[in-house]
């Protein structure tokens, strides 16, 4: 995990607190402002829960502010960039590797809040009443002192925390999320397409090649990738190429060629074709702006 947890806490992160792929800690403006010192994306799951001032972040094309009792969630694979905070900004932060999400007991149960950023990218924040926001802070302050502790069963007991804090958080968002009864073998298939998404998008664009791994057919795959989210997988794949092409227009040397190869585009004019149909400019346009 300490790949990204440097763009939480700085360079000084802590020998304790980082345990069994997760790390919950609180936060203020001077330390959220240097997740924008490290270009990249998060590699896990993180949930923030601000309790007092404000912070603006640009996220997935939008810019969006984040009050007291509102609840952020980031999904891995998503470029982020803080923008501002108020002077008293205060919240706390939960993050946790994707693959100790992904194989949390609670996920398979939890399909719809785990992957809410994927299936709703245009609303990754969630107000909760205040009395829920509080037992979600109280939760995260349990989760850090068990974190900081000695206790000779920590990597169970964090464990066990999270995925009560991932229960509660559900029960948090009763309100919010439009719940439906999807069959085991439903939420199986979209976790394993999720779970190949960010290894293959690059060179694999097509629905026949994530079907072919899942051992079902295409039609079957866009059935049940449309049941659950509502979107398509050409949509899926088509976000994580949008979002690779704009993170190596803006952090890369490359040139436009050659991120359109690295994509496995077939030329530079298909490339562009595609980002400007799907950023509305061109890649030279985006770079230059």
């Amino acid at each position: 995990m300490n790949e990204y947890l440097p763009i939480f806490v700085g360079d000084d992160l802590p020998e304790k607190g980082c345990d069994d792929g997760m790390y919950c800690l609180e936060t203020d403006g001077a330390q959220i402002l240097r997740t924008n010192l490290l270009h990249g994306f998060l590699s896990c799951f993180a949930f923030m829960v601000v309790d007092k001032g404000w912070m603006t972040i640009h996220y997935n094309g939008r810019e969006l502010t984040i009050r007291p009792n509102d609840l952020y969630i980031y999904s891995p694979g998503l470029p982020v960039t803080v923008l501002a905070t108020s002077d008293d900004f205060h919240g706390y932060c939960l993050m946790a590797d994707e693959h100790v999400t992904i194989e949390a007991p609670s996920v398979h149960d939890l399909v719809h809040l785990a992957y809410l950023p994927i299936v709703q990218l245009h609303e990754p924040k969630q107000t909760l009443a205040s009395d829920a926001a509080q037992h979600l802070l109280l939760k995260m302050r349990e989760i850090i002192g068990y974190l900081h502790s000695d206790h000779i069963y920590k990597g169970e007991v964090l464990r066990m925390l999270y995925s009560i804090f991932l229960l509660d958080l559900q029960n948090a968002q009763n309100s919010a999320i439009v719940h439906r009864q999807t069959p085991q073998r439903v939420e199986e298939i979209f976790i394993g397409f999720i779970r190949l998404l960010p290894n293959h998008f690059a060179r694999h664009h097509d629905i026949a090649f994530y079907a072919d791994k899942l051992h079902i057919s295409t039609v079957y795959l866009s059935r049940v990738v449309r049941q659950v989210t509502e979107r398509t997988v050409v949509y899926y794949i088509n976000q994580m190429l949008i979002m690779e092409a704009t993170f190596l227009l803006k952090t890369s040397k490359m040139s436009i060629a050659q991120i359109a190869d690295h994509l496995h585009f077939a030329d530079a004019p298909s490339f562009s074709k595609f980002f400007s149909r799907l950023n509305g400019m061109s890649p030279k346009e985006y770079r230059k702006g």
